[in-house]
């Protein structure tokens, strides 16, 4: 096998690329089925590629271990027999048989390593998949080449990452199942700060939360291999799919040996967590609480059969261990509601001191959703014990489109920091933006917990020009915009009696 050139030109816009390619291909084809095969293709670049790296090293050896398996399970990287390598693809990239090359290969590749038995897709034969197309995508993925200084990890990685992101905007509603947007899985991680231990989400999507806590990790020099990863996913496919992002971001991860019901079949119900991520599903109607009622995770009160939202709550404080801590999302209506007990609830979980801090998000941050939401810190050994902190910030965040608002980097610095300050005691509150409470300021409020009721809000700056001078600038300027629009329609009805039509 040649060895690989080193090509630096594929990092910047490579996303964008693979994307636009990806549009290509969708044809008559769903959001939800060709997004299993573009991110099918980069998980098959990415496993050949850390394969062939590995490959060219013991061909280098001499020792003739280049097929030896161990050699490359040991080191925990796949093993891709020949027929299955990328080079075998490549090479079928322009015939009319390269979907059937592609399944064949997935199908190899699933025979020669248990761990991605039934995970990888295999429907790129399809017949209303443009092969031609499916060609070009091939191409692409083909001149990515392995970098001098480690390898293509990074660049599929993002690719991935991009990908679940754009097809998210695509399939709009139905993209909750398997993507909690980037600005948000940030700010809880930054929030929650996952630097070692064990990390749990119990409806993990497409493994996001594993992702942005690895990549938290990295940023403070920290060694990716002090956490431990568990999760549990009831969608299918939405499983396979976390299964692939983990691998390709070489993060190990025991998801269960398949999807299911976190509430009927709790994968991990013996274990304990340092640290709980999650965005379970909004109101979640028909979950099977009435088959439910004496289960041992509610320890503080049974959760209504119409509303799963205090069930998920209660799963997670159920398996956080004795100083654990976690962060959620919630829709909004979890931090006033009284029906089905949930005020019951919230009171109990106040008066347990379990509530570390609550932030009101902005709205329009989600593709499948424009509802603002809430996120939830709760801590089992909270370092400010009988204090809350309540965070607005609603107001915060860049719109990115007429639909979508981002959460910035600056933004999840100024809550994260917040939070650093009041675990330290050293936090200055400021009005309209934060405040901490007391669990006895919170029972005054009927165990509330919407931040607004108790940051305040914002002073206004002081105005130091003088009332008269004011109404005298506003006035002339309002003349003006007057002038303006009579201008303007004068110009309108010439314009309209030139083609006759007088008015």
């Amino acid at each position: 096998m040649a060895k690989k050139k080193t090509d630096n030109t594929a990092e910047i816009g490579f996303e964008e690329q693979i994307w636009k390619a990806a549009d290509k291909l969708r044809g008559n084809i769903d959001a939800s089925e060709y997004k299993n095969v573009v991110l099918g293709l980069i998980f098959l670049k990415y496993i050949s590629d850390k394969f062939e790296q590995k490959y060219q090293e013991l061909v280098d050896e001499g020792e003739g271990f280049e097929e030896d398996r161990d050699e490359y399970t040991y080191e925990g990287i796949f093993y891709v027999p020949k027929e299955a390598r990328w080079e075998t693809v490549a090479a079928a990239a322009h015939m009319p048989e390269i979907g059937k090359v592609i399944d064949e290969a997935m199908r190899k590749i699933e025979a020669e390593n248990d761990k991605l038995k039934n995970i990888l897709p295999k429907n790129f034969a399809r017949q209303e998949l443009d092969k031609r197309r499916l060609g070009e995508v091939v191409d692409l993925f083909t001149n990515v080449q392995m970098a001098e200084k480690g390898d293509t990890r990074d660049i599929l990685g993002r690719t991935y990452e991009y990908c679940l992101a754009k097809f998210a905007e695509a399939e709009g509603k139905n993209a909750g199942e398997f993507y909690t947007p980037a600005c948000i899985v940030r700010t809880l991680v930054e929030i929650i700060e996952p630097y070692h231990g064990r990390v749990y989400d119990p409806c993990c999507g497409s493994g996001g939360m594993f992702v942005q806590s690895a990549e938290f990790v990295r940023r403070h020099a920290g060694n990716i291999n002090d956490l431990s990863i568990f999760g549990q996913e009831s969608n299918p496919t939405t499983w396979k799919m976390a299964t692939m992002n983990l691998a390709i971001r070489g993060i190990d991860a025991d998801l269960g040996s398949c999807n299911a019901d976190t509430f009927f079949n709790d994968l991990h119900k013996n274990e304990r967590f340092d640290f709980i991520l999650a965005n379970p599903p909004f109101n979640l109607k028909d979950w099977g609480g009435d088959r439910l009622k004496d289960d041992p995770r509610w320890d503080y009160g049974i959760p209504p059969e119409g509303n799963a939202n205090f069930a998920w709550v209660q799963h997670m404080v159920h398996h956080l261990n004795a100083t654990g801590r976690m962060g959620m999302v919630l829709a909004n209506g979890s931090l006033s509601s009284q029906s089905g007990g949930e005020g019951d609830i919230r009171k109990a979980l106040v008066e347990a001191d379990l509530v570390e801090g609550i932030v009101a998000m902005p709205d329009k941050l989600f593709y499948s959703t424009g509802i603002p939401v809430s996120l939830w810190i709760i801590s089992k050994s909270k370092k400010q014990a009988g204090k809350t902190l309540f965070i607005d910030a609603r107001e915060m965040g860049t719109m990115v489109s007429r639909k979508l608002r981002e959460f910035t980097e600056e933004d999840i610095a100024k809550v994260s920091k917040a939070f650093d300050a009041f675990r330290d005691g050293e936090l200055e509150e400021e009005k309209g933006f934060s405040k901490v409470a007391t669990i006895e300021d919170i029972a005054k409020q009927d165990f509330i917990l919407t931040p607004g009721r108790y940051v305040g809000i914002a002073d206004v700056e002081e105005d130091d020009e003088p009332f008269d001078e004011k109404m005298a600038r506003l006035t002339g300027e309002l003349a003006k915009c007057f002038e303006e629009s009579n201008r303007l329609q004068e110009q309108i009805k010439k314009n309209l009696e030139a083609i006759g039509y007088g008015i």
